[in-house]
């Protein structure tokens, strides 16, 4: 006789997302894990006197979503401090930031995280005159969502002008306009990391979010962060709510490896990732490196198709140190040129004895304009690739990558075109924003054919696909008796409202058996 289950869910509708096709009305937990999925009445037989009864009242049962690539830490940021993603103006971003100003101590910096100037009617960035106007004593900084540009007020302009690459810093009339670019930008990343209690804070912020979002794990690119050791400590308490995989960039390889550490050691909850390197910068910046020039390339731009933020030859040093070592690889890649150069490196270091990239699940990083060829490449070496369909926001018409790209929008973001031939394709949001079922939804509801897909196959982006990245496949991403019980309840079905999914509320999120969020 089977002992009774800690905890049932009957009479909904659970998608186990193994088969397409698959659904059941309930399932049964055990410590921690899936023991049993069928119909009601036969998962009730093994609720017992302390079992804990969940009625989902007919909504919709999933597996819980895993996001494939986040900065938890940013996001956290945006919570804590001003959030710009909701600017619909310089004006109105500006605001934003004299209100955070005001709540700000006199020695604190100012900061706003996630504009998006391509959404607005006067489409630039923020200058050094916006931000002097919100105060010209204290340090303000406004990080677009990118976090590839970042625009900066006097003061921390003349704090690190000497510090910031010519190129990373664009003048106007001879003056710096106080925008910074890619590796422009990292003096000042320095100077606002929190330290361990405010990492902490600024986590546990985002951590309650993910569970409101039906997030039960994600993959945290994590770079000069007290992070790592708060996941671990959160862990250790039983406070960590969501599963946490830890991706390090390449200047960490050295001491990962002196430590012992290797791509997937760890506890049930954090575990080591990959190493992470950037090749081209993005769309936003126009710093993506692309094989044709930019459509709205400056008559002087010195870079008219994009720049390097680590070159092909450097990049290919770094991934063959990585694989030597056993370590999954992972590398950002957006234009055309950039994702050549990492499968260039991914299929260099898969001669002997370095391991096969299949194998290794070696990842490229948002894959948003790929060639024919590079989707060949992609599926013949097994590497997975790592995108974010919230970025389809950008796709319509009159968007960002109109702007950028012309007639090459129709090209990006093929998602479709990806997964029909073969490759494995990991959802996640890069925290631009961190919310599963708005990717989801603009996935379903692409404006190209060769970037959509079926409800079906975006939710398993998101969850199997995504565990597949991390090599959690056989625990993660189903619903299934043995996985481990790591649920999101929706309160209506994405299939029968395809159109609506981002307005969809996700109602209780589970993970390991327990209930982490309940609206």
């Amino acid at each position: 006789m089977s002992a009774p289950a800690d905890r049932v869910f009957l009479d909904g509708e659970v998608h186990t997302l193994a088969d397409p096709d698959e659904t059941h009305e309930a399932v049964a937990v055990r410590d921690g894990a899936v023991v049993r999925v069928g119909d009601s009445y036969d998962v009730s037989f093994l609720a017992g006197a302390e079992t804990d009864v969940v009625d989902l009242d007919g909504r919709v049962l999933l597996p819980g979503f895993v996001d494939a690539h986040t900065h938890l830490t940013t996001v956290g940021r945006y919570l804590v401090h001003a959030d710009l993603s909701g600017a619909d103006s310089p004006g109105d971003a500006v605001d934003l930031l004299a209100e955070r100003a005001a709540e700000c101590g006199p020695d604190e910096w100012v900061l706003g995280y996630g504009y998006d100037e391509s959404t607005w009617t006067e489409a630039r960035y923020l200058t050094r005159a916006d931000l002097d106007a919100v105060d010209d004593d204290r340090p303000v900084v406004a990080f677009r969502e990118d976090m590839h540009v970042a625009s900066v007020n006097s003061v921390v302009l003349d704090r690190f002008a000497d510090e910031v690459p010519a190129d990373c810093l664009p003048t106007e009339n001879g003056e710096p306009t106080g925008v910074l670019l890619e590796e422009g930008i990292d003096p000042v990343y320095e100077a606002v990391e929190p330290g361990p209690a405010e990492t902490r804070d600024i986590v546990e912020a985002a951590l309650a979010d993910c569970a409101a979002k039906g997030i039960t794990g994600f993959h945290d690119m994590v770079r000069n962060s007290h992070a790592p050791r708060v996941y671990r400590d959160l862990d250790e308490e039983g406070e960590l709510t969501a599963r946490v995989r830890i991706n390090y960039w390449t200047d960490h390889l050295d001491a990962l490896a002196e430590t012992g550490l290797t791509t997937n050691a760890g506890s049930e909850f954090v575990q080591v990732g990959a190493v992470k390197s950037y090749t081209d910068g993005s769309f936003g910046g126009r710093t993506a490196k692309l094989s044709e020039p930019y459509e709205d390339a400056p008559a002087d731009a010195e870079n008219a198709t994009g720049q390097w933020v680590v070159d092909p030859e450097e990049l290919a040093e770094h991934v063959a140190a990585a694989t030597a070592e056993g370590f999954q690889f992972t590398a950002h890649a957006i234009g055309d040129v950039a994702i050549d150069a990492v499968l260039d490196a991914y299929e260099t270091a898969a001669e002997p004895p370095a391991a096969d990239p299949g194998e290794a699940r070696h990842r490229v990083e948002h894959v948003e304009l790929a060639s024919d060829e590079a989707i060949e490449r992609l599926a013949a070496t097994g590497a997975v690739a790592s995108v974010q369909p919230n970025f389809l926001k950008w796709a319509d018409a009159g968007g960002l990558y109109e702007s950028r790209i012309g007639d090459r929008t129709a090209e990006t973001n093929r998602y479709r075109d990806l997964l029909d031939a073969g490759v494995h394709l990991a959802f996640g949001s890069d925290g631009m924003p961190m919310d599963p079922l708005l990717g989801v939804h603009w996935a379903v509801n692409a404006p190209a054919e060769a970037q959509r897909l079926s409800v079906t196959e975006a939710l398993r982006a998101y969850t199997s696909g995504a565990a597949y990245a991390g090599f959690d496949e056989h625990r993660l991403g189903t619903v299934e008796p043995g996985n481990r019980a790591d649920f999101a309840v929706l309160e209506a079905s994405p299939w029968e409202n395809p159109e609506g999914i981002r307005e969809m509320d996700v109602t209780m999120t589970v993970v390991d058996g327990e209930v982490v969020y309940e609206r």
